[in-house]
C-alpha cells in the first residue's frame, strides 16, 4: 500500500509539474501597477516562467510536490483501508456507504494532518522570487523561524475541505462501481 502510494504520486508529479507551478503562481498572482496582471493566460504563463527562469523554472518545487503527493497518498489509502478494517471488525458499522463515506471522512483529515506542512513549504518555495531560498529546507526552516510550528497548518481548513470530499466522492464511488462488478460478474459469465 505505501509503495503504491509512493510510486503514483511520484509518477503523476513527474507528469504534472509545470502545470501545478502555473496553477500555484496564478492563484498567488498579484495585479502589477497599472492594474496589469502577470500572466495574460496559461500559456503566457508556461511562456512567462520558461522565459524568466528557464525551462527548470516549470519544475521548481518538484521534490517537495513528490514528498507531497507521496504522503497523501499513502495518508489516503492505508488511512482510508485501516479505518474500514476497523469499523467492520469492531462491528460498528456495515460495509455500506455510511461506513465508507466516515472511513473516507477520516482519511481525508488523516492525510491532510499528514501532508499540509508539506504542502505549505511546496506552495511557498514555488511562489518564491528565484534564489529567495536556496532549497525546499531552507524555505521550511524560514517559514518555522518567521511563523512557527503553527505556519505549517495555514489553509489548513480549506485543505480539509477539499481532501476531505474528494476522499468522500472517490472512495463511496470506488465502493460503490466495485459492488456494481462484482454483482454484474456472475451474469457477465
Amino acid at each position: 500500500r505505501l509503495l503504491a502510494g509512493c510510486t503514483t504520486g511520484a509518477v503523476a508529479v513527474a507528469c504534472a509539474q509545470p502545470t501545478d507551478v502555473v496553477k500555484v503562481r496564478f492563484q498567488a498572482s498579484r495585479v502589477l501597477s497599472d492594474n496589469v496582471r502577470r500572466y495574460s493566460g496559461t500559456m503566457d504563463a508556461y511562456r512567462t516562467i520558461a522565459r524568466e527562469e528557464g525551462i527548470r523554472g516549470l519544475w521548481r518545487g518538484t521534490m517537495p510536490n513528490i514528498a507531497r503527493n507521496a504522503i497523501i497518498n499513502c495518508g489516503e489509502l492505508v488511512t482510508y483501508d485501516l479505518l474500514k478494517d476497523a469499523l467492520l471488525r469492531t462491528h460498528l458499522m456495515e460495509d455500506n456507504v455510511p461506513c465508507h463515506f466516515v472511513a473516507a471522512f477520516g482519511a481525508g483529515f488523516c492525510a491532510t494532518v499528514v501532508a499540509s506542512p508539506v504542502d505549505v513549504v511546496k506552495t511557498r518555495y514555488m511562489n518564491a522570487s528565484p534564489g529567495r531560498y536556496r532549497s525546499a529546507l531552507s524555505c521550511l526552516l524560514a517559514l518555522l523561524m518567521q511563523d512557527g510550528p503553527a505556519g505549517l497548518y495555514k489553509g489548513f481548513v480549506p485543505s480539509f475541505l477539499r481532501l476531505g470530499s474528494w476522499n468522500v466522492v472517490m472512495f463511496v464511488s470506488y465502493e460503490q462501481l466495485q459492488r456494481a462488478l462484482m454483482l454484474a460478474r456472475p451474469a457477465l459469465a
